[in-house]
């Protein structure tokens, strides 16, 4: 498992980005995407349909852009069966292992902001409202669901390593470490990138 200032022993074409809700792997993602010049799919776009319904679709899809040459997608629906998909074909896990602060302060930004402004996600979704947040099932309070799955990667990291021995991962520890990392990367490839959108109190 490489740290933020390992060089990476190959440019990357097909690439996992895993960490709790909040933690921004759907942003470093796209900025990787750019970085690589790799197509980015959003996994979530292909997992909810109209009204938050499943989509039946949803693993075939997975399978489909899986089997392409270059992409970049967030690691996620694990128990819905990516991990029989995934890993086998990518190349790399970027691990966003932040603190619990950031990602916790990163989640109900997020969510408020959603929330308040109505704005559409995938396939003609909505966040219902910040009021969610006090919601008690964590399938539907998006808090809780952090808060139940804030250790789920740290537990996982070392079966991934056994059953997966080709993915080589790096582990980021805080934001200025990816954001530090990413502009190597970056250097690397030749390629300018717009610096991140500042945000507060990541200390």
């Amino acid at each position: 498992m490489l740290a933020a200032d390992d060089p990476l022993p190959f440019r990357p074409e097909r690439v996992l980005v895993a960490g709790v809700s909040g933690s921004g792997k759907t942003t470093l993602s796209g900025r990787l995407a750019e970085v690589w010049q790799l197509r980015h799919i959003e996994i979530d776009a292909l997992f909810h349909g109209p009204n938050w319904t499943p989509r039946p679709e949803f693993l075939d899809d997975v399978r489909t852009f899986a089997a392409e040459e270059r992409w970049v997608t967030e690691w996620q629906y694990t128990s819905k069966g990516t991990d029989e998909v995934l890993p086998p074909r990518a190349q790399l896990a970027v691990w966003l292992d932040y603190p619990s602060a950031i990602v916790r302060s990163r989640l109900i930004r997020r969510t408020l902001a959603r929330g308040v402004l109505r704005q559409e996600l995938w396939n003609g979704n909505r966040e219902k409202g910040p009021w969610n947040m006090l919601r008690r099932d964590p399938e539907q309070n998006i808090l809780a669901w952090q808060t139940a799955t804030l250790h789920k990667w740290a537990e996982r990291f070392p079966a991934i390593e056994a059953d997966f021995p080709h993915l080589t991962i790096v582990r980021l520890r805080h934001p200025r470490e990816t954001e530090r990392w990413l502009r190597r990367q970056a250097g690397a490839s030749g390629v300018s990138i717009a610096p991140p959108k500042r945000r507060s109190r990541e200390r």
